[in-house]
């Protein structure tokens, strides 16, 4: 099947090389079709890593691993494989992705623990060692690439490559982050759904390293949604080559600490926002404000079921103001709140206050603003001082065709 830009797309932008990272991509050919689909990052020595995986309790062998890897710090490399997830494969899912950490690690003189696997596409079909073991040898020998080609690579149902970087002062040395992600169906914030993929040449201790981490996705990644499933291969994973030159960071004490992270959160949202962009079918994308609520957590959660509602979500991709459904949605979540306190808008156009539609509610507004591409969702829920946005987009025809023929 043929897939169509979609409307919310966002250029690729122009991103600095990260000294310590090398790229290359290569043809794996894991599915039929005529494209690079293995990208290879070769790490400098003394790569710290941190990372986030998905919580699903079928997690592929990459993840498993993944996670065990990511605790010892360091990395040398980064295998991403597309058109196969290689999850519910049993012993040979695993076999395949050790024979792959072997025959990196073996190239680059380094422990097999620090090459990192990564894999998606179709569940339950074994990852087939044959193809992998010869695109890793024609990426080893392939001459470096740009971000946008290692981004184009590990894309499935993506309609757009998508990637995001940033630069931070640490005292006075300048640093860069950069990063590409792959994410458009099968998203949902259990740590969020894609493969993603951030790169710093800033000095950062492993474990500061992961802590960062840990927060920016709390904030962005785990704040979106497209369809509420959850993958069993999600992982975003941050290395920092320590090559800018720059006093370690070891802590929120450390010079520069704060600017760090806030460059990373910009990078993490950016990457999160343009998953949903990129959402199967989409064509709005949704931010949903949840404020008033008993704690942070507790608007987050609000937040999410409102935007996992199918019926809010096709509501807004028929443009139709109707706020009942937010109401439901609210209800159903589970969470502290007051019929009677309730508070609803669009636009900035507030539609019901404290439990009640507002008399002199015009809705011209609110169907002019929900006529375009971006939308706005205001929920107060008058409990508490709890706030937090997520991020949707709208349900449409397009979800169902695409993930009907995912397949073939």
């Amino acid at each position: 099947m043929e897939l169509v830009r979609s409307p919310l797309a966002r250029p690729f932008p122009e991103m600095p090389p990260i000294e310590g990272v090398t790229l290359r991509v290569a043809r794996a050919r894991y599915k039929n079709w005529d494209r690079c689909d293995l990208t290879l990052a070769e790490l400098a020595k003394g790569t710290a890593v941190a990372g986030v995986f998905t919580k699903s309790a079928c997690a592929s062998s990459e993840v498993e691993l993944g996670r065990e890897q990511a605790k010892l710090g360091t990395a040398r490399a980064l295998v991403v494989n597309a058109g196969n997830s290689n999850a519910f494969t049993g012993y040979r899912g695993r076999e395949a992705v050790e024979a792959i950490m072997a025959q990196v690690a073996s190239a680059l003189e380094c422990e097999p623990s620090e090459v990192f696997v990564c894999s998606t596409g179709v569940i339950g079909v074994p990852l087939p060692t044959d193809k992998a073991k010869a695109g890793i040898e024609a990426a080893l020998v392939a001459d470096p690439c740009s971000w946008e080609e290692a981004a184009t690579a590990i894309g499935t149902t993506d309609t757009f490559t998508k990637g995001a970087g940033a630069s931070a002062l640490l005292g006075e040395t300048r640093i860069k982050l950069a990063g590409f992600i792959k994410g458009s169906g099968m998203i949902a914030p259990d740590m969020a759904t894609m493969l993603g993929y951030i790169f710093t040449d800033a000095a950062v201790e492993p474990a500061f390293l992961q802590e960062m981490l840990s927060k920016a996705n709390e904030a962005t990644f785990s704040c979106i949604t497209v369809d509420g499933d959850t993958s069993t291969s999600d992982t975003v994973l941050l290395f920092a080559t320590g090559k800018a030159g720059n006093t370690p960071l070891t802590s929120w004490d450390s010079e520069g600490a704060d600017a760090f992270y806030a460059a990373l959160l910009d990078t993490c949202r950016e990457l999160a926002q343009l998953v949903v962009r990129d959402g199967e079918g989409a064509q709005k994308f949704i931010e949903i404000g949840v404020s008033g609520a008993e704690s942070d957590a507790s608007a987050r959660r609000v937040g999410l079921a409102i935007a996992n509602s199918p019926l809010v979500k096709t509501a807004i991709a028929g443009g139709d103001a109707n706020w009942g459904r937010v109401v439901m949605a609210v209800g159903k979540a589970g969470e502290p709140a007051h019929r009677d306190k309730l508070s609803i808008g669009f636009g900035g156009v507030w539609a019901a206050k404290d439990g009640q539609p507002l008399p002199d509610y015009d809705e011209a507004p609110v169907a002019k603003h929900l006529a375009g591409e971006d939308i706005r969702i205001d929920v107060d829920l008058g409990v508490g001082s709890g706030r937090a946005t997520v991020w949707t987009c709208d349900l449409t025809h397009g979800y169902i065709s695409i993930n009907a023929d995912y397949r073939s």
